[in-house]
């Protein structure tokens, strides 16, 4: 490859990756500032409006709420569980 064609290339090669440390950095340094007066960075979604598994449709399986009960550590083990003894026998 010709110098005129090489050192144009590589230039614009070293551009991007400046130019892209610069745009991370911004980003960095305002939602720094953003964090520091409680402000959000960005709003972007509209009202009633989410993302992904926010809101997973008309179709997903509706959720039901977790009836609170006792557990314990042996409920997980399963078949690994020591035996209980059964009745009123000696153990």
């Amino acid at each position: 490859m010709p110098d005129w064609v090489q050192i144009p290339v590589l230039v614009l090669i070293v551009l991007l990756v400046v130019g892209s440390w610069v745009f991370k950095l911004k980003r960095k340094i305002d939602r720094r500032r953003a964090r520091r007066q409680g402000q959000a960075v960005q709003v972007a979604l509209q009202h009633g409006q989410g993302r992904g598994a926010d809101h997973p449709g008309p179709y997903a399986p509706q959720q039901r709420t977790p009836e609170p009960q006792q557990s314990s550590g042996a409920d997980f083990l399963g078949a690994y569980a020591p035996r209980q003894p059964q009745g009123n026998r000696p153990a």
